[in-house]
């Protein structure tokens, strides 16, 4: 009888460990079809003359210099570029942190008359497709006249529907006996959304952060609309127009990577508080 349960139970060992190994087989797979194309845009990038042009073409280069990243900088306008990506991206990330936090914690905290019917009608305007409502708003911002200025890319992306959904479950995943300590101990509302509420949600925060950041760097079509002149261009719709007359495909890729490394760095450093974020907001897939 106990040579019979040591057996199974080595078998049940022996099963979890070729479940374990082909789990983390299948995911190292994925991860390197994924990866490999972004490695070899970066080793490409930093080849100095055509030597990619070879066949086969090997991933680690035998010289490496950064004549393609020169060059692209001396032909095109892609500094002004970053720089109006980060500075918009940026300037939305903050003002949605507020009027999104803020909105999240009227409706997650707050006792006002409508307060469930604005909250999801306000939720109906995310079945609106984002290409409807381009021509309405480039004609208001034409009548405004901040076309091509950055009015046009910050301000109407200053807050959220998303993020306001986000914060408000968050608010309200956190028990009412906080904001009764607080009032007991005289704090006013604001007090308790800037003091005891806030620092709780700092997970949502991260969350709304890094997908704010990344949705407004990788903006297109509506940067490509509401901007005319080269430079109140973000880098996505810049590196579009860029004709580099040397180099090649060299620089191309160098101009991919300067637009991807930002992202992808933001990402990694962020994707733990994107997870957790998400889950504690009761966002569910």
């Amino acid at each position: 009888m106990e040579a019979a349960r040591t057996k199974r139970s080595l078998w049940f060992w022996v099963r979890w460990g070729l479940r374990m190994l082909l789990t983390y087989a299948v995911l190292i797979a994925v991860a390197l079809v994924m990866l490999v194309p972004f490695l070899y845009m970066v080793s490409i990038s930093i080849r100095p003359d055509f030597s990619f042009l070879t066949f086969p073409l090997s991933l680690i280069p035998d010289r490496v210099g950064l004549d393609n990243y020169l060059i692209l900088f001396r032909h095109s306008r892609i500094a002004r570029w970053v720089f109006n990506s980060v500075f918009v991206s940026t300037t939305v990330l903050l003002l949605q942190l507020g009027t999104c936090s803020s909105a999240g914690y009227a409706f997650g905290r707050g006792d006002f008359p409508a307060r469930d019917v604005i909250f999801w009608v306000l939720m109906g305007t995310m079945m609106v497709p984002g290409t409807v409502t381009i021509v309405p708003a480039f004609l208001l911002m034409s009548r405004l006249g901040w076309v091509d200025t950055y009015w046009a890319l910050i301000v109407p992306a200053a807050t959220s529907t998303f993020g306001t959904f986000l914060c408000r479950q968050s608010f309200k995943s956190i028990p009412r006996d906080y904001d009764d300590a607080a009032l007991i101990d005289g704090a006013n509302r604001f007090a308790i959304y800037w003091r005891v509420l806030l620092p709780l949600i700092k997970p949502t925060l991260a969350t709304l952060a890094t997908l704010t950041f990344l949705g407004q760097w990788n903006s297109f079509m509506y940067t490509l609309i509401m901007t005319s002149s080269t430079k109140m261009r973000n880098l996505t719709v810049g590196l579009t127009t860029l004709v580099v007359q040397e180099g090649g495909a060299g620089v191309q890729l160098a101009s991919a990577t300067v637009s991807f490394v930002p992202t992808f760095l933001v990402f990694l450093f962020m994707q733990r508080y994107v997870v957790q974020g998400i889950a504690l907001s009761g966002v569910k897939g």
